[in-house]
């Protein structure tokens, strides 16, 4: 995209009675003449929409008092359609800019928009400049801001006073957990590691008590190896537990992280802090290698297998060698039943290991996934879910069987936990018949603990059983829930203070 011209075709106008975040009355284009205007179509399910966040923050503040940029959140769940999960979303990611609730896609059709992110410029004079499709925002939209900025002022048409809005996160009260990703449960040693993604830290609890045992991270986010008091991370995710070490999914890092419990310091085992742009899974040393929102992991043979969402595929890590590739995923996302590096998935984002299966929940494609853990002849097959648009709230037998984007999955002697994060609940699979129920939760957002028809999750999206007990990090409701596995009560686990 380059700036040759002023624009010629007038920016549609948002429609009124929609619902906004992150401001104190609607926007209209009108309004925001004498900017340049940068529009977000997206969804807060897709993970190219997250990997767009960073360059938008990076093109705001380079450019804060001529730019005003407006998320147009156009769903694709039924779940995202809520003003109320979406506002949940734009504290999670840290967004600061005004974002519309486009639920029923009417500014997603006006402006002719068909596929998530796709980015629109229009100038000063709301007139439409050009459109890009896909990630690498910043790189695209930077000189071509930089001249339109350039032309605009020698006309004196730009605005240079900085616009105000009214951030979500000024209104948001604080808890002891800020919206838990991932949480892993250690019987023996009677700890519960909870990722606290919104905090950018590890808390290590008593599986117990809840009591706050230690902290892995300063909190605020950043790459910082170190000691634990002093070491950053960035929204880590999904964790898995060999001894002392502490393995951990640094997800907006594009890192694998290892944190030694014994000497409590922290170690960048792969990833530079940068996303990687490419599909190559090729062997090679984990130190420095580019990764792509590694956003789970689990442990199998001496390999920490990653769930690299970004990337649509599951990789390796041999942590003897040190080496790292890729073991299942073509990097295209999809939904096919294939061998390993011929399948596609799409957005893995939870795993479990039982024997040599990984089980993937395949968030995107609201499918549960197996992939072999010998490479040699393994094979991806679908235990349920159908593609991209196939999901829903139904319990049943294999093909019957719909869900709501599944963020995890926990294996416990024969029966698979689901995450069903979209629907508030947690679902069982019977592997050997391939049904599915609904174990706990009622399927309507909120916090209630007790009988499992009445309790209520919100968006939980991490599992953990141990001692007879399944650990849920209930995201949304930034807590952790229990349910006993015997008689499926569900409560909650208090968080307490830290040991003095």
């Amino acid at each position: 995209m380059s700036f040759v011209e002023p624009g010629k075709v007038n920016a549609p106008e948002f429609p009124q009675n929609l619902d906004w975040i992150n401001t104190q009355q609607p926007i209209s284009i009108k309004a925001l003449r004498g900017k340049i205007v940068l529009l977000d179509f997206w969804t807060f399910c897709c993970i190219n929409c997250m990997h767009v966040l960073p360059d938008l923050k990076r093109l705001e503040q380079k450019y804060r008092n001529e730019l005003v940029v407006i998320g147009v959140h156009s769903p694709k769940f039924t779940s995202e359609r809520e003003t109320e999960n979406l506002r949940q979303a734009v504290l999670r990611y840290g967004i600061e800019h005004p974002v519309v609730n486009d639920l029923n896609l009417h500014v997603w059709s006006a402006y002719s928009v068909r596929t998530w992110p796709t980015l629109l410029l229009v100038d000063p004079f709301g007139k439409i400049i050009g459109a890009h499709s896909g990630e690498g925002a910043f790189d695209v939209f930077d000189p071509v801001i930089r001249q339109m900025i350039d032309h605009y002022q020698r006309e004196n048409a730009i605005d240079s006073g900085p616009a105000s809005f009214l951030p979500e996160r000024e209104r948001a009260s604080s808890s002891i957990l800020s919206f838990p990703g991932k949480v892993l449960a250690d019987a023996a040693g009677g700890r519960l590691f909870i990722a606290d993604s919104g905090h950018n830290r590890i808390v290590i609890a008593s599986l117990e008590n809840g009591r706050i045992l230690d902290t892995i991270g300063a909190g605020e986010a950043g790459l910082h190896d170190g000691s634990f008091e002093h070491c950053r991370l960035n929204h880590p995710q999904g964790m898995a537990l060999d001894g002392d070490r502490l393995f951990i999914a640094d997800t907006e890092n594009h890192a694998l992280r290892r944190a030694d419990l014994a000497s409590q310091q922290l170690v960048t085992l792969a990833g530079d802090g940068t996303q990687s742009r490419d599909f190559d899974a090729t062997p090679g040393e984990a130190s420095g290698r580019q990764l792509n929102s590694p956003w789970d992991l689990a442990l199998a043979h001496g390999v920490l297998f990653i769930a690299m969402a970004g990337s649509h595929q599951i990789w390796g890590l041999d942590l003897e060698g040190g080496y790292i590739a890729g073991h299942a995923g073509s990097g295209l996302e999809g939904h096919l039943d294939s061998s390993l590096l011929s399948a596609t998935l799409a957005q893995p984002s939870g795993l479990s290991v039982a024997g040599n299966v990984l089980f993937v929940a395949d968030s995107e494609i609201s499918s549960i996934r197996t992939v072999d853990l010998d490479p040699r002849g393994g094979h991806v097959r679908t235990i349920v879910g159908q593609g991209l648009f196939d999901y829903g709230d139904v319990d049943g037998v294999a093909e019957e069987v719909l869900l709501q984007h599944p963020l995890d999955v926990e294996y416990v002697d024969g029966t698979l936990f689901v995450a069903d994060s979209y629907n508030h609940k947690i679902k069982n699979i019977a592997i050997e018949s391939r049904t599915c129920v609904t174990f706990a939760g009622s399927g309507e957002a909120g916090h209630a603990d007790g009988d499992p028809d009445q309790a209520r999750f919100y968006e939980p999206a991490g599992l953990s059983a141990a001692a007879g007990k399944l650990y849920v990090a209930d995201t949304n409701n930034h807590a952790i829930r229990v349910i006993d596995l015997r008689t499926q009560e569900v409560s909650t686990l208090e968080i307490g203070a830290r040991r003095v």
